[in-house]
């Protein structure tokens, strides 16, 4: 039972709606899903890296159980292979422009050469193991030594949205006036998606429509992709996403067994359910791609930036001229006149590389923040005073002031939790026994992205006072049905209890995917809009009912509070929801709100700031490396949920401590596999990694980006804290930094 709860609903620390039903093992994710006939499909990868298949036997296969096998000889055709496109902006969102099984060549390991498809998982899982494939070789290109002599530039990256080279200013004038220059090459290793819930699709046709079932960021995109492919219109596709246990963006995009699952589901007339394992992970959901990152920052004798060179080199795949963007806010979070930005590229045998929390700028700002906080040190300055210093007060690019800022505000209230000012600035000067203790910091930044399309939601009013709203969008572990129940609260003037939230089905009015911190926003915009216009409604009734106490009174006098349309002005005259409806003869009213966001050309720089900071002891006998607490502040616009919010930024953090100390995929050039790709191998951290985290925010007022000024936090969290920790082990070691993930090796 949820206690009731008056007054303002947005900001408050509400638990999830749904996190009973997930703690209780009552939610039910994608591969739980039961339809009735369910045939379970699993993927055969190639296991080479480059080449054809020559032949392939499915005899064995077919022997053990297995009802139907899968190749490049039998799939159906896709009617067409669509554009990578950001699901945000509408329209398909597939991960790459390759499709599987429409021939015989192999692009990467990994890369699905057959499905199988059986009554039960456990036979299908045996009988794949039992096809056999002959392949033609090649040599795989998988790292950036390689294929570093090929490399090249193309016009343009990241779903050829983005030009692969920038500039403002001149560079080459700035650095031959510049009195002081950091010239550093930082080295990221790939990185894979590990949620929780590995990826699943189930299909299920009802004659020409077909309902999908999917563990996915963006129902709506995966609507749009599916029918791409299949060369039908979206109205026949319906796609369901009750829980998603992790996106990250892994989920923003759609994969191939997500077309593959209603693919062979049409074929053979009965529903089918493809779930990909830990291992096909790695080999099914896109990458952050292997990278290298060349800063040069110069300055003038008082410390300001006049010019930064940032050059990108990083592994894309053989179709794609993919790379996250790691160049854009480290070319705007500070006031540099002088900026050279290029992206180069290595094509790879690799599937084309996606998103992953903070994408680019997890990356980007580590190199940018490990060479500023380098600067520091070279000309005597206090990193955290060279910052704010430097902080770009507009947009560098196009000079237009912030939409809002609040960076200033956080480096203060950081410093302050930290305790900075009683820092060593001495190199090693901290010990604690035999562990030497460092303090470093980053700067956090995100950009704001909007959607190019409307957003909608469904608001309606019953006749006994409850209010039902509905959105096309899904959960994926943020809360946004809880955040949703608040926002629409406030807007209907409803407590927090009287409010049901419907998501998760394309059913219902569509949101762009959840992609790019962008979800928080666009929802609540969404949901906001179409409470307040309802609630125009009701009070458009009840000062037309003749049997009123508001008969006759301007609509801009009434306000709703608690179920109850009052007098501002007079709170005695009141009139309730319920009794407006009665009166009418009204089961309901409802209301679809269409939110259309800000165009693209607004006059304002879009991006949320922060600061991170960390304390680390490592030990200088093993290497070893312990985050022993870590501090941020961001201005992430209005907090919809402190307790969600704290909760984005608290995961976002660690993950962080992950990137910087032992998130890395190594590759085996032999035959272009990634030689750890389990959890045993992959590292990732677990409680007794986790620091004592400190987190606060500055509420910054922005007007622009939508109704409720909520810019997003999701990325910005990560956004920074690996940097902090890195500085904070240089500071404690003296050691240079330019591998990440951090190894022990690299420390000895």
């Amino acid at each position: 039972m949820t206690a009731t709860v008056s007054g303002p609903l947005v900001g408050r620390e509400f638990d999830r709606i749904d996190g009973r039903a997930k703690v209780t093992g009552g939610a039910q994710y994608t591969a739980e899903v039961p339809l009735h006939g369910l045939a379970h499909a699993v993927l055969v990868g190639a296991r080479v890296g480059s080449g054809a298949v020559r032949s392939i036997d499915t005899s064995a296969a077919l022997a053990a159980g297995a009802v139907a096998v899968f190749t490049h000889e039998n799939l159906p055709a896709v009617t067409t292979v669509p554009p990578v496109f950001p699901s945000a902006f509408g329209g398909p969102a597939p991960g790459q422009t390759f499709f599987p099984m429409q021939d015989n060549t192999i692009h990467y390991f990994g890369q699905p050469i057959a499905v199988v498809v059986a009554d039960t998982f456990e036979t299908a899982q045996h009988a794949a193991e039992l096809v056999e494939a002959d392949y033609d070789r090649n040599d795989a290109v998988v790292r950036l030594d390689d294929g570093r002599d090929a490399a090249y530039q193309p016009d343009r990256v990241f779903c050829d949205m983005v030009p692969a080279r920038q500039s403002r200013g001149d560079f080459d004038a700035a650095a031959a006036a510049a009195v002081h220059t950091l010239d550093a090459t930082y080295h990221f290793a790939a990185n894979h998606h590990n949620p929780i819930e590995c990826s699943a699709t189930a299909a299920a046709w009802d004659g020409d429509t077909v309902t999908v079932y999917d563990a996915t960021q963006g129902i709506t995109a995966t609507q749009q992709t599916v029918a791409a492919y299949l060369g039908i219109s979206p109205a026949n596709v319906h796609v369901v996403a009750n829980y998603v246990g992790g996106g990250f963006g892994g989920k923003a995009m759609m994969w191939p067994h997500v077309t593959l699952a209603p693919i062979i589901a049409r074929e053979l007339g009965r529903p089918v359910k493809v779930v990909l394992n830990r291992e096909q992970m790695f080999y099914g959901t896109g990458l952050r791609e292997e990278q290298e990152q060349r800063i040069t920052l110069v300055c003038n004798e008082d410390g300001i930036l006049t010019g930064l060179r940032h050059h990108k080199l990083s592994v894309t795949s053989q179709f794609d001229d993919w790379a996250e963007l790691s160049l854009e806010v480290a070319g705007k979070a500070y006031g540099i006149p002088n900026w050279d930005g290029q992206y180069r590229l290595v094509r790879g045998n690799t599937m084309t590389p996606t998103f992953m929390r903070g994408p680019g700028e997890t990356s980007g700002m580590v190199a940018l923040e490990c060479a500023v906080d380098e600067l520091a040190d070279d000309i005597g300055a206090d990193p955290v005073e060279l910052r704010l210093r430097n902080h770009a007060a507009i947009d560098p690019d196009s000079g237009n002031p912030w939409s809002s800022d609040g960076y200033a505000e956080c480096l203060r209230a950081a410093t302050e939790r930290f305790g900075w000012s009683e820092r060593d600035r001495r190199v090693g000067a901290r010990r604690d026994g035999h562990w030497l203790i460092g303090w470093g910091m980053g700067t956090a930044g995100y950009p704001v992205y909007l959607p190019g399309q409307p957003q909608r939601a469904h608001a309606r009013l019953l006749a006994d006072g409850m209010l039902v709203v509905q959105a096309g969008t899904q959960d994926f572990g943020t809360g946004v049905a809880t955040t949703m129940a608040q926002v629409a609260g406030d807007a209907m003037g409803l407590p927090f209890h009287r409010v049901h939230v419907d998501i998760g089905d394309t059913r219902y009015p569509n949101i762009a995917a959840a992609v790019g911190s962008m979800g928080a926003g666009i929802i609540s915009a969404a949901v906001h809009t179409a409470c307040t216009d309802l609630l125009a409604q009701l009070i458009s009734l009840a000062v037309g009912d003749p049997e009123s106490p508001l008969r006759g009174r301007s609509p801009d006098e009434i306000e709703g509070i608690e179920g109850v349309l009052r007098v501002r002005t007079d709170p005695a005259v009141a009139d309730e929801y319920a009794a407006v409806l009665g009166r009418n003869h009204l089961a309901d009213l409802e209301a679809i709100g269409s939110w259309r966001p800000p165009a693209q050309d607004i006059p304002y720089g879009k991006i949320s700031f922060g600061a991170q900071f960390a304390e680390v002891a490592v030990d200088p006998e093993l290497g070893m490396v312990r985050v022993r607490r870590m501090v941020g502040a961001f201005a992430p616009g209005r907090v919809l949920n402190a307790k969600l919010a704290r909760s984005q930024v608290l995961g976002g953090m660690n993950w962080g401590l992950s990137q910087a100390l032992m998130e890395g995929t190594l590759c085996d050039p032999r035959d272009g596999r990634w030689a750890n790709s389990s959890l045993l191998e992959y590292l990732l951290p677990v409680q007794a990694d986790a620091p004592e985290v400190d987190i606060s925010f500055v509420e910054v007022d922005d007007p622009v980006v939508n109704p409720l000024g909520v810019k997003g936090l999701g990325e910005l969290g990560m956004v920074g804290a690996a940097a902090a920790i890195l500085n904070a082990v240089r500071r404690a070691t003296g050691q240079q930094i330019r591998e990440i993930p951090l190894r022990i090796e690299h420390l000895l």
